[in-house]
């Protein structure tokens, strides 16, 4: 499958609400061939994702905005502007926004369309500028990972915040 050039603005890409923050879709898996998912994600102090595992997928993550700390397999680091994560599949993993509002550049490789499945059912389209409560959005995203395959481990395995 031949795929066309893909050009999108700094401030267009389809906008969804997801788990307090927000992500942008940058280039689809259907617009790479299956090559690679990219988004951007926009998320607040304090968002902490579970403990996870794509099997499909190697997960990239940059941070542009920001902090986050890390646990990847057990291992903890911390990322400021300019960190980037390599989370090969298979490997648990979890981030956590320390320093905010961080704003992340994620690509999965190849595109998964588990992945990409999994974000779009656990989130909402942006209409306007409230995001919906996120006790609403953690129940979607638990379904959303149960419907899609998406392999939750446990909680994120981060102190509470003081």
């Amino acid at each position: 499958m031949q795929v066309s050039p893909l050009m999108i603005a700094a401030d267009c890409g389809e906008r969804l609400w997801y788990d307090g923050g927000q992500i942008t879709f940058k280039a689809t898996c259907a617009q790479t061939a299956g090559a690679f998912l990219l988004f951007e994600a926009a998320m607040p102090v304090g968002k902490a994702t579970p403990l996870h595992v794509h099997r499909d997928a190697d997960e990239t993550i940059y941070v542009l905005e920001g902090g986050i700390q890390v646990d990847v397999g057990g291992t903890r680091e911390s990322l400021g502007s300019g960190g980037v994560l390599v989370v090969p599949r298979g490997a648990a993993h979890a981030f956590r926004v320390v320093t905010g509002p961080a704003k992340l550049l994620v690509v999965f490789t190849p595109g998964s369309a588990i992945s990409e499945a999994f974000f779009r059912e656990a989130s909402e389209p942006v209409p306007g500028t409230t995001p919906p409560e996120s006790g609403a959005l953690l129940d979607r995203l638990m379904a959303a990972a149960k419907r899609t395959g998406l392999e939750v481990i446990g909680p994120p395995p981060f102190a509470p915040a003081a």
